[in-house]
This record gives C-alpha cells, structure tokens and sequence, in this order.
C-alpha cells in the first residue's frame, strides 16, 4: 500500500483502531493517515474482500499487491464512493436476516465533522452507540444521505458507511437511524423556490 502512500502495517492497525473507534461512537470524527479515504480502503480490502472503485491510482495499487478482487458497487463488499460516482447506495448488498454482516461498507471520499458545520450536511444519529442522539456533518449532499437511510430502513440488514477525507474518518453503522437535518431540507426549499 506504499503505492498510495499508506504504511501497509503501522498505518493501517492505527487506521483499523480509528474505524473500530468511529463505528463503536456513531458520530465522532477518528483521526487517520493521509488520505483517509485511501486508508480505509487499505485497511478493509484484502484478497477475500471484493472492491468497487473508479480510483485509477486505488485500483492499481490494490491489483499490484494481489488485493483487487473487482466486483460491480451492487456486488462488492467494499465500494469506495468519490464525489461523482455512478452507482445507488440502495442497490448495495445489505446481507441477510441470517447474515447482516454480508452488508456492503461504502466509504464515501468526503469531508467529515462531528456537530454542525457550515459547508457540510448535518444528519441527527440515534441507536447503538450514540447517547441520546448526535449531529454529524458530511461533504455529500442530501439526496445521497436520505437514500443511505433507506438502504439502512430493514435493521437488522443494511449498509455501513465510512466518510473519509484529509486525515479524519467518521461512521454511520448499520445499526444506526440517521434523518437528514430539518434544517437542511428547509435550505433547499427556500434555495428551489427563488430558483
């Protein structure tokens, strides 16, 4: 994983510990190494695990070291989603009531802060891990956050996503409800009603 500038064993336990940490405390931010989403990435995959992904660099590095187990986002285990993919976070593998954990982890390249943020969108998180509720704030838009709550809506099944930009990492589990921000929905209105 040298290739994307990732340590292949201190950098991706420290990255491992961080998701750990992020999945354990649905809307905290974990610090990584550089570039996050690259990190994950390395640390999830491995010759078992197969990978969606139209990173060119992502793609090249993970085939060099015998990883690259490619496979459609509605198929692979792991899809590494950039800013413009092409794919419906619905039709990811969601696992079974007999195994959820067959579920698909999208880790989206996108910025991530715990509370509110200006330039990102908040969601509200409640369930396993969260005390009371929590506010997260992510670099994908709306849209994309309301139907990774559908394709999160048949608890026990779903799909666990990773936001991973910089050297900051966040996680919305499967286990988790998250509702896009009131506020959000109330910005978008108003902006397509003067448009």
């Amino acid at each position: 994983m040298r290739a994307l500038g990732i340590d292949p064993v201190h950098e991706t336990r420290e990255t491992f510990r961080a998701l750990l940490d992020a999945m354990s405390r649905p809307g905290t931010v974990e610090s990584v190494p550089e570039p996050a989403d690259y990190a994950v990435v390395a640390t999830l995959v491995d010759h078992e695990v197969t990978v969606a992904t139209d990173d060119e660099t992502l793609r090249e590095a993970l085939s060099s070291q015998g990883r690259l187990d490619a496979a459609p986002p509605e198929e692979a285990d792991v899809v590494h989603a950039r800013e413009s993919h092409a794919f419906d976070v619905r039709e990811c593998t969601r696992g079974t009531l007999v195994e959820p954990s067959g579920g698909a982890t999208v880790v989206y390249e996108a910025e991530c802060a715990s509370g509110r943020s200006e330039d990102l969108t908040p969601v509200t998180l409640f369930g396993p891990g969260v005390d009371g509720t929590a506010t997260l704030s992510v670099g994908v838009p709306p849209s994309e956050l309301d139907a990774l709550a559908t394709a999160q809506s048949e608890y026990p099944r779903g799909v666990d996503a990773v936001f991973a930009a910089g050297d900051r990492v966040a996680a919305i589990p499967r286990s988790v409800t998250l509702t896009v921000s009131d506020e959000t929905t109330a910005d978008e209105t108003a902006a397509e009603e003067v448009a």
